[in-house]
């Protein structure tokens, strides 16, 4: 049994005892519900599901075969139900529960491909339904959610099924089918014990050189991250370190952190179709999550992965520094928290659920642990203060976690820390997080104190004792009340603390510090400090009078967090008597002297605390004195004699009480009731005076004080009856550890020592006779006498004055609303009825046991409560419904007797927000390797465990009531509840807004629990829509109860709601409020955006009014005319649009009356509202299938046998005929061509998917669906920035390609006389229409006529293509992008036109075109090849590559700078779709293909890319001459003027290639094409600076790009040669390049780099620190110091030790007056600043001696005196914050060194740190 059901208060434990025999019973009633045969049945089983859920939230033991048939049925049920997005989102929703919570004790095997099959159905096909987009999100995450939670139970063999699924989809990595599998990879594929034998390290191998086929992509890259997690973490046979050098090369360059001073992300990563992008998680966390999951399960015993993973935090540390934040924290917070997930998950599953065979392969031992804690506390380190709070939090909760695991390494640190922190006045950030570090890690500290063996140094242990000291002496110096952070901080610390000490001031054979003396010291410095806090404290809210103000309303101790009641409870909780009574005197003694309204709770609190610890001296001292003064504030003051009588004095009821004594009696009022809230019987000591002062206090002519009286009531009353655990902070018999420290407890008590704690249940209250005839004293007083004072004052006229009578209902009623309040649902509920009227007791059951307290008065008491109140409502809402107080007072008062168990769940809620905010100082980690004994889950103390008992029984409570009745269908509400809820109804249509929203609350709650009453608010609340005299208010009310869930989800059941809801809204609009407008609008919107589909009971019963009805009604609104209001008229074709789609399944009907809506939506795209046009698209692309026409004759033929070919038909005809009225596509087209708003200034049109630049939010989601379906256009990534552009729709292209396909040659001939006009138009938007026209007739396959010589479409084309405009450029890119891209999922099959499109394309240009024109066509070309499918590439379509390929090569020189970059660009697309389709093994023979080029390899090169390359570097060396002896030369002409004619072709046919490597690296294709690029990477280090600018800047945007790109072997290799080679260059600049280069080369490839390729790199960069030109020497420095860290040890330890050697050398050389070169000196200075640079923050021990001797140089000349003072300026900057601390490595004589040697280098920090050192020597 779960600990929180076996602590909960025995009445209701015993009850709980039955809860599987319910659970097997609904299990059955469930079951019988559904029937295989008929799939509506499932409809009827969705009522069970919230029962299943309540078994699964009260941890209820059941049976695991019960479990197992619920989830049968539950996947039975989900396959069968097709297109029923509610029954699969409840029983998706119920199974992935159920699956979570118990799947280890089931045996299942799930089939994955009936999932796959539902999300391909329903999110992946172009034909979507019409539920409202919240639903499809909600759909999506269901499906996927249970996939993810049904992977363990695969049966065996399905990952190799899984692969070979989706394998096919990865071959194109540049088509976006290629995301859509990796997605669809990463959801299904299992890595259960089942299939571990599909994980073979060939398998691995293949992923990793699939990933590395798209680069720069991060969806991608989280996708393989996530798959390689999974396999590495659950794959533990596999040797992964063959694959450690990828894996991390990979992990580190997806962090995308800066290099230098680069930008961290990259300039062009491939776009990724927002769909796919949503239906696949990419968040930023999930890809840290995936990185450290596989880190950390990497990592095993004698592996590779330690060294690697030490190396990569080497490389990470430095971004976790205050200094160095950016967006790449956040990722880098998300690391370090998963790193410590994982590594706490690993732990517990070797301690317990590894098999003992298993140990010895990845076990971590002790050593392993301490090297991963090692590594991660340098993040620690770093990140201890950072400025982002999410940061530093996960930095004190790893603390924490990580001193169970490794103390001797954790805690010295903490210790360190806390201290830097007091020392440190100037930075008081730093105390709060080393305070709340201290209070996370307290319980480890108090452990490893106790526990000496832990540490062979006894001085470390006292070191352990002496910082809790310190830390809690020093911690009252945090309470302040002007640092709320801090104070919070401070009282966590404390709480904590004594949350670990099993009893306080009991013994003195404990610690000096916690003995008595020590402690009452301590205590009397804690209440000063607490006192002087309280007094000084601000409520940060205003105090708002009566009922409405919150009765925990206060200031930050209260409302920013739990901690401050808690630190209380837990700290006099655990104190001896004596110290208790020394504590309760100091602070009766506070208590009762000071009147301090602005901490009213927190005061409260603080005495509710002595009460609950021990009730009988604390009633003594706080709560006689406080009643005693209370009741001496009420002598003497006037009274209004409204409770006890009927009729007041009439004088007493017009004094008033003074404002400060007004202040006193509240103040002491509230104080008290939040005192008493757990005072047990001790109350009945002080009956008569508690009945005295709240009869007073409701007596007081005071609405203030009435206020208090009424929290003191409810207080009472709760106290009385209510269950309650009163030991929950005292200390328990259990032996504690070291006799000190209280052992804490896991709620999953199932084994040995955990279920010790089951030992020691709390002691609840449980109320005794005398308290229960106490309360019913209270609510025969304050209840039933109150009712019958209400009645009477309803019924006559009791009072002259109306002011007297209010003020006697607002007293009445506020006790009333009081009582119902403190005894909440303690008072038995409104017995409901049968439906059929009979009178017979209604039984109720109970499914799981839950109850507040003892029971007091009874049902008959609540339904007299009801009849009266009803009486009063429907009297305020006659005479006094101006009066918004009593109005809502009465509100309150209902809701209290009708929602039966509600203030149990809101309490249960606000508590539960506080746990939210549980701290990691009072959770102990599964793992806990200082007292060696590990648990199965957090442990937490036991008043915390008790708390959260407390928390679940009022969970328990408020759930048992509510469902008592729900599951019986004969069972309806009560007249007297009917009566209660029609009362509810007109107040929530009330004119104050303020009533209006409590009453609607209310009764979305009552309708909630009660559906049968829905249909009648439904029909009164649409009424009151249509109603034209219906007021604002009423219709804002009525719109605020419609847009409620639970009557959105009521409306696809019922047929006559759903019918009055859509009128009423479409029979609104003359309502001409802009506020009824708005409320229309987003009721509307609303219901688009949930609609479910709607009840088949609509299509079938004939007695109701039934769809065909509904449609004739909409159709009769004449919004096909002009006179409805467009917004109106909308919305009619949206209900119209989603009645059609929803009738889908019903044939009869759907075929009736598709082909008239589809009619409909044709003519509408001509409408002159741009709104119902953008409508008309959306319905039109969802409800044409365009099959008939497609293809070929033989598959136009109709079938006689299949209904929907008649249909289809009939659509068929009226479209046809419809198309050929006259003039209709020309409007058409000049309509569609309106909503294309090109901008003056970009000529890209503002309208992002259609005309959003005119359409509102609301206006949007009427008019569009959640998406047209995931397979967006276009399909592949768009990267070409010549043709980009946003004014080309697709969804209109695939508007005329379905009308073509559906209705024949009659459109494609009405089109093309209208296109002619349009072809011609100067205007781009007639222009842009043309396109999506021209595209959609191209894409549509239908061939006809068009097979003729004269073929128009093509002949049109070739105009277009020769057209010298080239505004239009981008949207006749588009369409011919459209026209070519392949069909069905992954795009492999071809449009029957692409081969007339690309002869076309490929036939050449007259010599006499323009430029531009040569360009527009080389981009045609382009974006028509980057459609081509590589591996699927036909021989004709291989040729075409040829010939293109052919004239590219033959055109590189071009004079124009625009066809030059077509030129690269169009090579880039046809070179890599070779090499891919090459790669498939495809080529074709020599024979097959004509030209020059070929694709066959000739002398182990391909021909192409040696007449791509040939002579490249040549070339660049010639530019290079060519730009330096033209510089030497002077000239009035420009240096490219002065070139001649060679040097200019030379640069043309550069820039060419430049274009070349810039397209091949922006597109993602690079993989197939790195052997290229890698052979041009001379010229990009060499051509940055030349005297063409235009070539320059070209190789400046190569080289940034290259800087991106990872390499592999062999490519590395070479790489590695060519770079190196350009040392030696003659050219300063391009040395200067190759080192900016080698920088992000190194970085990026440092784990696959050999130690000797290292080697070789580290002493090129060594060697240019001597070079003769100083920007290179300079620019060395700064790469070594970069690289310094975590490149390699060995090589900064060797270099660092030679440099130093060297500087001293040639110091003693130039004190000696020996000659030396400039450049030598100054490069054995620039080698020690790269030492001193590379070690920022830090002060290793070799640092002092390294800046000693650095600052000796300054006297040198310059440079290398510049180069000395920035150097130590930049030490000095990074290390000014921890100087106290560091400036203890330096000697006096090295400080005093510095001085004397450069005496103009910042002497006042030499001389400040001098002068320290010397204190500190002192």
């Amino acid at each position: 049994m779960h600990l929180y059901n076996a602590w909960l208060p025995p009445p209701v434990a015993t009850a709980a005892r039955g809860e599987a025999a319910a659970f097997a019973g609904a299990v059955r009633t469930a079951a019988d519900a559904w029937l295989p045969g008929d799939p509506d049945s499932a409809y009827a089983t969705l009522k069970w599901i919230s029962v299943f859920d309540l078994f699964i939230k009260a941890k209820s033991d059941i049976a695991p075969e019960d479990v197992q048939a619920v989830v049968k049925l539950g996947l039975e049920i989900f396959h069968a139900s097709h297109n029923k997005f509610v029954v699969q989102i409840k029983w998706g929703g119920l199974l992935i529960r159920l699956l979570r919570k118990h799947g280890k004790r089931l045996s299942l095997d799930v089939q994955w491909r009936p999932l796959y099959d539902t999300l391909i159905r329903t999110h992946f096909k172009r034909n979507m339904g019409p539920e409202g987009w919240k639903v499809r999100k909600q759909h999506f995450e269901t499906v996927t959610s249970l996939v993810r939670a049904s992977r363990n139970f695969f049966p065996e063999g399905v990952a190799a099924e899984i692969w070979s699924e989706f394998r096919p989809l990865l071959e194109n990595p540049w088509h976006n089918s290629a995301f859509e599998g990796v997605g669809f990879l990463r959801l299904f594929l299992p890595a259960n014990s089942r299939n571990q034998d599909h994980f073979t390290i060939d398998w691995i191998k293949n992923c990793l050189d699939i990933w590395d086929s798209v680069t720069n992509c991060n969806f991608w890259d989280i996708q393989w991250a996530s798959i390689i997690a999974r396999c590495i973490k659950n794959s533990r046979s596999v040797n992964w370190d063959a694959f450690l050098p990828l894996l991390f090369t990979r992990y580190l360059n997806m962090f995308e952190v800066p290099i230098s001073s680069g930008n961290g992300s990259y300039p062009f990563p491939v776009e990724v179709p927002g769909n796919t992008r949503f239906l696949f998680s990419s968040k930023t966390r999930t890809l840290s999550k995936a990185i450290a999951k596989s880190v950390v399960y990497l990592l095993k015993p004698k592996s590779l992965a330690f060294e690697y993973f030490e190396k990569l935090i080497n490389f990470l540390e430095q971004f976790y520094h205050p200094s160095n934040g950016g967006r790449w924290t956040y990722s880098l917070e998300r690391f370090l928290r998963y790193l410590l997930v994982y590594f706490e998950e690993r732990l517990q599953h070797e301690q317990f659920g590894m098999a003992v065979e298993d140990h010895d392969q990845s076990y971590l031992g002790k050593e392993e642990r301490s090297v991963f804690v090692k590594a991660i506390l340098k993040l620690l380190d770093r990140g201890q203060y950072s400025k982002d709070s999410s940061l530093a939090e996960t930095v004190s909760v790893a603390t924490s976690v990580l001193s169970y695991i490794e103390p001797t390494l954790m805690l010295p640190f903490v210790a360190k820390n806390f201290q830097l922190a007091l020392e440190t006045t100037t930075a008081t950030h730093q105390l709060k997080n080393a305070v709340t570090s201290v209070a996370y890690s307290g319980r480890a500290l108090l452990l490893c104190s106790l526990c000496s063996s832990q540490s062979d140094d006894s001085s470390v242990v006292d070191s352990f004792s002496d910082l809790v000291v310190a830390s809690l002496s020093n911690a009252l110096l945090g309470m302040d009340a002007n640092d709320p952070p801090k104070t919070i901080a401070t009282m966590q610390l404390i709480g904590s603390i004594f949350s670990n000490l099993a009893a306080v001031g009991v013994s003195d054979d404990v610690p000096i510090f916690l003995q008595s003396t020590t402690l009452s010291n301590w205590l009397d410095e804690f209440f000063s400090r607490l006192f002087s806090v309280l007094q000084n404290l601000e409520s940060s809210s205003p105090i708002n009078e009566g009922y409405q103000s919150s009765f925990m309303s206060g200031t930050f101790l209260v409302e920013d967090s739990p901690y401050y009641f808690c630190m209380l409870e837990i700290l006099l909780g655990k104190l001896s008597k004596p110290l208790f009574n020394q504590s309760l005197k100091r602070i009766a003694k506070f208590v009762n002297a000071n009147i301090l309204p602005g901490a009213t709770s927190e005061v409260g609190l603080l005495c509710c605390a002595c009460v609950h610890s021990y009730p009988e001296e604390a009633s003594v001292y706080l709560v006689k004195p406080i009643l005693e003064t209370i009741m001496s504030f009420f002598e003497g003051t006037p009274t209004t004699g409204y409770v006890g009588r009927v009729v007041a004095d009439k004088a007493s009821t017009k004094a008033a009480i003074s404002p400060a004594l007004e202040t006193a009696i509240d103040y002491y009022l509230r104080v008290l009731a939040i005192s008493i809230s757990y005072a047990g019987p001790v109350l009945l000591n002080c009956k008569e005076e508690l009945n005295h002062i709240i009869t007073s206090a409701f007596q007081a002519p005071s609405w203030k004080v009435n206020g208090a009286g009424d929290h003191l009531l409810r207080s009472l009353l709760g106290n009385l009856v209510s269950y309650y655990p009163i030991d929950q902070y005292k200390p328990f018999n259990c032996h504690p550890i070291g006799n000190i420290i209280e052992p804490w407890g896991c709620s999953k008590a199932h084994q040995d020592r955990e279920a010790e704690m089951l030992n020691f249940p709390p002691k609840w209250h449980d109320p005794s006779h005398d308290e229960l005839s106490f309360a019913n004293e209270l609510l025969q007083f304050h209840f039933q006498s109150a009712l019958e004072d209400l009645l009477t004052i309803c019924q006559t006229k009791v009072h002259s004055e109306t002011g007297d009578e209010k003020e006697h209902l607002k007293i009445t009623l506020l006790r009333i609303h009081s009582a119902l309040h403190g005894v909440m649902s303690c008072l038995p509920e409104i017995r409901p009825s049968y439906k059929d009227g009979r009178f017979l007791e209604v039984e109720s059951t109970v499914f799981i046991a839950g109850s507040a307290g003892s029971t007091v008065g009874s049902s008959e008491m609540r339904e007299k409560a009801a009849e009266f109140v009803h009486i009063a409502c429907r009297y305020l809402l006659k005479e006094r419904t101006d009066d918004s107080i009593l109005l809502a007072l009465v509100v309150r008062v209902i809701d209290a007797l009708v929602n039966y168990g509600s203030l149990e769940y809101q309490e249960w809620s606000s508590h539960v927000q506080a746990w939210k905010l549980e701290s990691a100082s009072i959770m102990e980690p599964p793992c806990n390797f200082i007292v060696p004994f590990h648990a199965q889950g957090k442990k937490r103390p036991r008043w915390a465990l008790v708390d959260k008992a407390n928390l679940h029984s009022t969970w328990r409570c408020s759930q048992s009531l509510y469902h008592r009745y729900r599951m019986n269908a004969d069972v309806s509400p009560s007249v007297l509840m009917i009566n209660l809820m029609n009362d509810l109804l007109d107040l929530s249509l009330h004119n104050y807004e303020t009533v209006r929203s409590y009453a609607g609350r209310s009764l979305t709650k009552l309708l909630k629990r009660w559906p049968s009453l829905i249909s009648n608010c439904v029909l009164t609340l649409a009424g009151n829509l249509r109603d034209p005299k219906a007021p604002e208010h009423v219709v804002l009310g009525s719109c605020s109860i419609l847009i409620s869930q639970t009557v959105l989800r009521h409306l696809t059941t019922d047929s006559v709601s759903l019918s009055s809801f859509i009128m009423g809204i479409l029979e609104s609009s003359h309502h001409e409020s802009l506020k009824c407008q708005k409320a229309i609008t987003e009721l509307f919107v609303m219901y688009n955006i949930r609609f479910s589909g709607i009840s088949r009971s609509f299509f079938k019963n004939p007695d109701k009014p039934g769809f065909l009805s509904l449609i004739s009604q909409i159709n009769a609104l004449g919004f096909e005319t002009s006179g409805l209001h467009w917004r109106y008229n909308l919305m009619a074709n949206r209900v119209l649009l989603l009645l059609i789609l929803a009738s889908r399944s019903e044939s009869g009907i759907y075929s009736q009356m598709l082909a008239k809506i589809a009619g409909h939506f044709l003519r509408n795209l001509k409408s002159q509202l741009p709104h119902s046009r953008m409508l008309a698209i959306s319905a039109l692309n969802t409800l044409l299938q365009g099959s008939p026409h497609k293809a070929s004759t033989q598959d136009s033929k109709q079938s006689v046998d299949h209904p929907e070919d008649c249909n289809i038909s009939s659509t068929e005809e009226i479209l046809n005929e419809i198309i050929r009225e006259e003039g209709f596509m020309n409007e058409t087209l000049n309509s569609l061509s309106h909503v294309h708003i090109i901008s003056d200034n970009d000529g890209s049109s503002k309208a992002s998917y259609g005309a959003s630049s005119f359409q509102s939010g609301s206006d949007k989601a009427i008019t569009y669906f959640y998406f047209d379906f995931s397979a967006s256009w276009p399909r592949t990534p768009s990267w070409i920035s010549l043709v980009s552009g946003h004014t080309f729709y697709s969804n209109f292209a695939r508007i005329f390609k379905r009308l073509i396909q559906q209705c024949g040659m009659p459109v494609i001939s009405s089109l093309q006389t209208t296109l002619e006009e349009f072809l011609i138009s100067k205007e781009r938007s007639r222009q842009c229409v043309a396109a999506e026209a021209m595209a959609g007739m191209l894409h549509s396959d239908i061939i006809g006529n068009l097979e003729g010589e004269n073929n128009w479409l093509m002949v049109q084309l070739h105009k277009i293509m020769l057209a010298p405009s080239v505004e239009s450029a981008p949207e006749w890119a588009a369409c011919i992008r459209y026209t070519v891209t392949g069909k069905e999922r992954a795009g492999t099959r071809a449009p029957v036109l692409r081969q007339k499109v690309l002869e076309c394309l490929c036939s050449p240009l007259p010599h006499s075109m323009a430029t531009s024109v040569l360009a527009k066509r080389y981009s045609f070309l382009s974006v028509a090849l980057i459609e081509i499918s590589p591996p699927k590439m036909s021989p004709a379509e291989k040729q075409y590559h040829v010939k293109i390929l052919d004239e590219l090569l033959d055109s590189m020189n071009h004079s124009s700078a625009q066809v030059r970059e077509a030129i690269g660009i169009a090579m880039c697309v046809t070179t890599s779709n070779m090499r891919l389709s090459g790669s498939f093994g495809t080529a074709c023979s020599p024979q097959d293909l004509c030209g020059d080029v070929s694709m066959i390899e000739q002398t182990g090169n391909e021909y192409w890319s040696e007449r791509l390359t040939n002579g490249a570097n040549e070339l660049a060396v010639s530019i290079q001459n060519s730009t330096q002896s033209k510089q030497l030369e002077s000239t009035s002409d420009s240096a490219e003027d002065s070139m001649d004619d060679s040097g200019q072709a030379a640069a043309k046919r550069m820039e060419t290639i430049f274009h070349f490597i810039i397209a091949s690296l922006k597109s993602g294709r690079s993989s197939v094409l790195l052997d290229i690029i890698i052979g041009l990477v001379y010229p990009i280090l060499s051509l940055q600076e030349t005297s063409n600018k235009d070539l320059s800047f070209l190789t400046k945007s190569a080289f940034e790009l290259l800087k991106w790109r990872i390499l592999h072997r062999p490519f590395l290799e070479t790489a590695i040669t060519s770079i190196l080679s350009s040392v030696s260059d003659p050219n300063w600049r391009t040395r200067s390049a190759l080192l900016s280069y080698l920088r992000t080369f190194t970085y990026r490839h440092t784990f696959i780099l050999s130690g000797s390729e290292k080697s070789q790199i580290w002493q090129t960069i060594e060697n240019l620190l001597v070079d003769n030109q100083v920007e290179v020497r300079e620019h060395a420095a700064g790469v070594l110091a970069s690289l310094m860290k975590g490149i390699d040890e060995d090589l900064s330890k060797d270099f660092r030790e030679r440099s130093y050697a060297q500087a001293q050398c040639i110091f003693v050389a130039r004190r000696r007056n020996l000659k030396s070169s400039v450049a030598t000196i100054h490069g054995a200075v620039l080698a020690l600043t790269a030492s001193v640079l590379s070690v920022p923050y830090d002060m290793p021990s070799w640092l002092p001696s390294h800046v000693t001797l650095l600052a000796r140089f300054i006297r040198e000349p310059s440079p290398i005196r510049s180069t000395v003072t920035k150097a130590v300026a930049e030490f000095k900057r990074t290390h000014a914050d921890t100087w106290s601390i560091q400036k203890g490595a330096f000697t006096e004589d090295e400080l005093e060194a510095s001085l004397k040697s450069s005496p103009s280098l910042s002497l006042s920090y030499c001389s400040t740190a001098y002068a320290l050192c010397n204190s500190s020597a002192l």
